[in-house]
C-alpha cells in the first residue's frame, strides 16, 4: 500500500487528487511514521514533497520527536526531517536538546540504538554554533555512556568528530579541527578503549 501511495504523489496530475492523498497523509503522520512501511510514504514526502508539505509534516511530529527517534521506523523519519527541513530544523533541535537545565532528551537519545543515530544527523545537519552546543552538551554526558556505548558506535562517533574536524562545514576554508572537537574526539577514543 506505500509503494501505492508514492506512486499516486509522484504521477497523479490532478491537484484535487494529490491534495486529498496529503490531507490524508498529515493526518496520520504519526502513526504512519511509526509503521514498518508508512514511514516509507513520510520519507518520500519529506524528500520529494513541496516545502509547505514538509514543513506541515515537521510541525504536526514536533513535541514527539524525542521518543520517535527511539524508535526504529519513526528515527528514520527524524533523519529525514532534520535532512530535508529548513527552518523547522531549530525546533526539532530544541526539543532534543531539551531546557539548559535538563539534557535528558539528549542522553536517552544518545543510548538508544536509533536515537544515536538521529544525533549524528543533527551534527551533521546543523550550523557551527548549533554543534558547538550540542558537542558541549554530549561531553557532559560522556561518561554515563560507558555503560551503553558499544565500541562500534564509539568508532563511528569518533570518525563522524574527525570529519568535522577536517572538513569545513557551511564553506569555510579552516581545515583546523577547534580545540572542542579535538577534546571530545580524545574522550570518545577513551571511551571505545573502555
Amino acid at each position: 500500500m506505500a509503494v501505492v501511495i508514492q506512486r499516486v504523489l509522484e504521477h497523479c496530475d490532478d491537484p484535487n487528487t494529490q491534495q486529498i492523498v496529503m490531507g490524508e497523509i498529515l493526518q496520520s503522520v504519526s502513526l504512519l511514521a511509526q509503521d514498518q512501511y508508512g514511514n516509507y510514504v513520510v520519507q518520500h514526502v519529506l524528500e520529494h514533497g513541496k516545502p509547505s508539505e514538509r514543513s506541515a509534516i515537521i510541525k504536526k511530529l514536533a513535541g514527539q520527536i524525542v521518543q520517535m527517534s527511539l524508535q526504529k521506523f519513526a528515527s528514520n523519519v527524524v533523519e529525514k526531517c532534520l535532512t530535508f527541513g529548513s527552518l523547522e530544523r531549530q525546533i526539532l533541535v530544541n526539543e532534543m536538546l531539551g531546557s539548559t537545565d535538563e539534557n535528558e532528551p539528549l542522553q536517552a537519545m544518545m543510548k538508544d540504538q536509533f536515537g544515536n543515530y538521529v544525533v549524528q544527523k543533527v551534527l551533521e545537519t546543523c550550523d557551527d554554533q548549533q554543534r558547538e552546543l550540542i558537542l558541549s552538551r554530549i561531553k557532559v554526558h560522556l561518561n554515563a555512556l560507558k555503560k551503553y556505548t558499544s565500541k562500534a558506535y564509539s568508532c563511528s562517533c569518533r570518525e563522524t568528530c574527525c570529519s568535522w574536524g577536517q572538513k569545513p562545514m557551511n564553506g569555510g576554508s579552516d581545515s583546523r579541527p577547534s580545540m572542542r572537537l579535538q577534546l571530545l574526539e580524545n574522550d570518545i577514543v577513551q571511551l571505545r578503549l573502555a
